[in-house]
C-alpha cells in the first residue's frame, strides 16, 4: 500500500529566524494522524536566517540525523565535538543517556537549509555518540546511496536503530529500485525536484508511505533529490 503525503499537507512553524515543515506532529504542531511512520519520528525541513540558531538545547534517547542542503551547520555539543556540517555531509548524534548541543548558521548572507531527523533508537541509555561522513554527488547520482544503517554498512554512519536511509539524485533516464520486505515499512520523501515513485508522481516537500511493498521504484525525475528509509514496523 502507498499513500501520499502532499507538501502542502505538513505542518508549518515561522519563528522569523527560523522557518520549518513538519513531516510529523513535533513542538506546537499536532497531528495524531501523523504521529511517525514505523520508527521514524521526525522530519523537519528548516530554514535558519543568517547569524542565528538553535541555542544550547538538549535531547535523550534518540538517533538524530542531519542532512544540509545549502548553506552550512554548525554543531557543537557536551561531548567534545564542534563541526561545521556542509552539503554533502550526514551528521548522526546518538542522544542516548543525554547530550545537550547547540546548532548555528554563522554565515551572514546564506540560509542555511537542511532536513532533522529523528529515529527511534533500538537500544537506550547508550553512551552518547556523534559521527559525521561526507557522501559525494556522483555518489547519489542516479543511485540510491546508503548514508545511515544499524551496521555502518557501505560507509555510511551508523545508527542505533533498526532503519536504514538512503539519498539520490534523479533527473531524465535515471532510475534505481530499491527491494523492500513486506514485513516492514518505508518513507520517500522528495526533498527537491519532481520524481516518480511507484508510478505516482510527486513534487518537493511530497512524500510516500510504505507498507507491505516489496519495491521502491524511483524514475523520471527532473533535478529530483529524495531521502529514502527502510523501517522496522
Amino acid at each position: 500500500m502507498l499513500t501520499i503525503r502532499q507538501s502542502q499537507d505538513r505542518g508549518y512553524a515561522d519563528h522569523g529566524w527560523l522557518k520549518s515543515y513538519h513531516s510529523f506532529s513535533f513542538a506546537g504542531y499536532h497531528d495524531v494522524e501523523h504521529m511517525g511512520w514505523g520508527n521514524l519520528r521526525v522530519i523537519n525541513e528548516d530554514r535558519i536566517a543568517p547569524g542565528t540558531g538553535f541555542g544550547s538545547h538538549g535531547h535523550r534517547d534518540m538517533e538524530i540525523i542531519s542532512y544540509v542542503l545549502s548553506g552550512s551547520l554548525a554543531h557543537k555539543d557536551n561531548i567534545g565535538n564542534g563541526t561545521v556540517i556542509p552539503p554533502g555531509d550526514v551528521q548522526r548524534m546518538s542522544a542516548g543517556r543525554g547530550v545537550v548541543h547547540s546548532e548555528f548558521n554563522h554565515e551572514q548572507d546564506n540560509l542555511t537549509h537542511f532536513f532533522q531527523i529523528w529515529i527511534e533508537p533500538n537500544q537506550r541509555g547508550i553512551t552518547p555518540g556523534y559521527e559525521q561522513k561526507t557522501f559525494p554527488e556522483q555518489d547519489k547520482r542516479g543511485a540510491l546511496r546508503l548514508v545511515a544503517s544499524p551496521d555502518g554498512a557501505q560507509g555510511s554512519v551508523t545508527i542505533h536503530a533498526d532503519a536504514s536511509l538512503y539519498a539520490g539524485l534523479f533527473t531524465g533516464n535515471e532510475a534505481a529500485t530499491l527491494a523492500l520486505s513486506p514485513k516492514r515499512k518505508a518513507y520517500v520523501h522528495v526533498v527537491s525536484g519532481s520524481l516518480n515513485v511507484n508510478g505516482q508522481k510527486l513534487q518537493a516537500g511530497d512524500a510516500a508511505k510504505l507498507s507491505e511493498e516489496q519495491l521502491v521504484k524511483l524514475s523520471e525525475g527532473f533535478d529530483a533529490e529524495v531521502l529514502v528509509f527502510d523501517l522496522a514496523a
